[in-house]
């Protein structure tokens, strides 16, 4: 084994043990025999709420302890393959040995990145709702193209994903969107995405051929659980109904089954029209809704904080650059993460952006409480 290669062991080792030293592998352990125990519970299911709460837990920790596992055994596994390709002189070993051994940095790193995600929300589903800004038609194609992005994204990674509503855009395009991605921390993971995402590219729909830039916007909330008591008294809401429609503006069904909500004290409006009833779409409607309040609650809770940031440190700021002509790149304006190529990310590759968004969002937090302290 050369020098290179054990020094990286030694670091891959170092991490690891970081990161079984913040999971506290003791506590874990100790609460998954705890849910254990209440899974096993003959009464469980009566009350099916909770039961899908522990058992969804319960699935979620054992396989955090399980991947924590498997990577030290697969350290441990990949010394041994380095001694019998050293002691046997085979390449094809070393070269499979090297292979790991990128693999299994990679599978540390990411390991490394959700023991950063330790916000309050962080391990809720994520509501997502994206938005065109400047750019007319280019920029509803924009948010279209960023909507199929982060549906892919959650593809590849087999997270559920329900759409709660789609607003067309009459040339092409949509106005806007609202999905919600059901997975342990995908709030936390997604939230890094918040801001003005910003496209460079010769427009599909200029018969000049001339460049142009537009805009859209994401907004990343945590999903509305019971314990946040967020109450939204009946007399703060108007609802109105109305007809489904799909791309060009035709209606999709013949009853009046769209929802949309209105908060009357804040002015906050969100809709649905992708459940089978107008019932339906007024319960999903009204998780969106309770989420934004939510949202709305923390901002107000952290505006003290917010008031000692420097006005460029702002999530709401443009934050990434997608240029396609007279280059193409795609590039984190926060992080300085960057590819070459912007084909995979449109594709949904971002997890690069991700993980390089929640470190950078760590750095921020820690120089923010050394900053008050």
């Amino acid at each position: 084994m050369s020098a290179d290669v054990e020094a990286e062991l030694k670091d891959l080792a170092a991490t690891l043990a970081q990161v079984e030293s913040v999971m506290d592998l003791e506590a874990l352990r100790a609460e998954v025999a705890s849910l254990e125990e209440e899974a096993a519970s003959p009464n469980l299911w009566d009350d099916p709420a909770t039961a899908q709460k522990v058992t969804s837990r319960l699935s979620y920790r054992q396989g955090e302890l399980r991947r924590v596992s498997e990577l030290r055994q697969r350290l441990d596994d990949l010394a041994v393959m380095y001694e019998l390709a050293s002691e046997e002189g085979s390449d094809d070993l070393k070269a499979e040995a090297d292979n790991e051994r990128a693999q299994l940095a990679n599978d540390i790193s990411a390991l490394e990145v959700r023991t950063l995600l330790a916000g309050e929300y962080d391990d809720r589903n994520a509501v997502v709702t994206i938005r065109s800004e400047a750019g007319g038609v280019d920029a509803a194609d924009w948010a279209e193209m960023l909507l199929r992005m982060y549906l892919r994204w959650a593809e590849r990674h087999d997270y559920p994903v329900e759409v709660y509503d789609i607003s067309y855009a009459e040339e092409a395009g949509i106005k806007s969107a609202t999905f919600k991605v059901s997975a342990s921390y995908a709030y936390g993971t997604l939230s890094v995405e918040q801001g003005t995402h910003r496209l460079v590219r010769i427009s599909p729909f200029d018969n000049q051929n001339r460049r142009q830039t537009s805009f859209a916007h994401v907004e990343v909330l945590p999903e509305v659980e019971e314990v946040d008591h967020i109450e939204i008294p009946e007399k703060d809401i108007r609802v109105d109904v109305y007809r489904s429609s799909g791309p060009g503006g035709q209606s999709v069904n013949t009853t009046d089954s769209a929802v949309r909500l209105t908060h009357i004290p804040t002015g906050v409006v969100v809709s649905c029209q992708n459940e089978k009833s107008q019932l339906q779409n007024k319960a999903a409607a009204m998780k969106v809704l309770q989420a934004k309040l939510l949202a709305r609650k923390q901002e107000e809770d952290r505006a003290e904080l917010d008031a000692l940031k420097d006005s460029g440190s702002s999530w709401g700021n443009q934050m990434r650059s997608y240029v396609l002509h007279p280059y193409q790149m795609v590039k984190d304006l926060r992080t300085e993460h960057e590819v070459g190529n912007p084909t995979p990310v449109l594709d949904g590759d971002i997890d690069g952006f991700l993980e390089a968004g929640i470190r950078w969002r760590k750095e921020q937090q820690i120089a923010a409480s050394e900053h008050i302290g």
